[in-house]
């Protein structure tokens, strides 16, 4: 996170609770992981959520499920037949998402899928209003390249933590997550298919759209 911790938690008093659920979901995912830091959080969640209810979504792509703040952020957020497909490796944080999905009332609009993530995408047919990466790094510009061709043509890619606790700017940080998310950030810019908007929302967020989708100039 690069912004100051006390600017954070006004944004978070000041944003809409989530409720309970979700406080007793971060609380579990803090006692039982071992990199909390992981979950999304009110903000991003309230944020995911915004955006699935203004893109009228009904079909979401993530890569990264871990807890499930984020999808079952998403999926209140669907309209009804609405579906979130959420993909990821791990079996123990999987449960964990699945068990408050249940509770949530949303476990029928969440498709989990364990496996690796690009093989999950290779499966599957668009298009999707919203892919989500939230994935391991390394592996960002080729979960962009799959799911590009899979978006809507007024779709949106969100890809998480793009500023890497402001490492990506530091000139002498050659470690290998830095260097992946840089790599993805400069793709990004520079792919002629796509625009973009690069927020400093907690620790990134690049929102990504197909070029072809902007409003014509009258």
């Amino acid at each position: 996170m690069i912004v100051d911790p006390r600017v954070e938690e006004y944004a978070e008093a000041h944003t809409s609770p989530d409720g309970e659920l979700f406080e007793r979901l971060a609380a579990e995912t803090h006692e039982k992981t071992t990199a909390p830091q992981m979950m999304v959080g009110r903000l991003e969640g309230r944020f995911l959520g915004v955006l699935v209810s203004t893109l009228r979504a009904r079909r979401v792509l993530e890569l990264g499920t871990f807890t499930g703040y984020s999808s079952i952020s998403m999926a209140l957020a669907l309209p009804p037949g609405g579906r979130v497909i959420t993909c990821d490796v791990n079996e123990d944080t999987n449960a964990i998402a699945r068990r408050y999905a249940e509770e949530a009332g949303v476990a029928d609009r969440i498709d989990y899928r364990l496996g690796p993530g690009l093989e999950t995408i290779a499966e599957l047919d668009g298009p999707f209003d919203i892919v989500f990466i939230d994935a391991d790094k390394p592996n960002y510009l080729k979960y962009y390249e799959a799911t590009l061709p899979l978006l809507a043509d007024t779709g949106l890619i969100v890809a998480d933590n793009t500023l890497w606790s402001g490492r990506v700017i530091d000139p002498e940080d050659d470690e290998e997550l830095t260097r992946a998310i840089r790599e993805f950030n400069d793709h990004v810019r520079d792919d002629p298919r796509v625009e973009n908007v690069l927020l400093t929302v907690r620790d990134g967020m690049n929102l990504i759209w197909r070029r072809e989708a902007r409003a014509p100039t009258p």
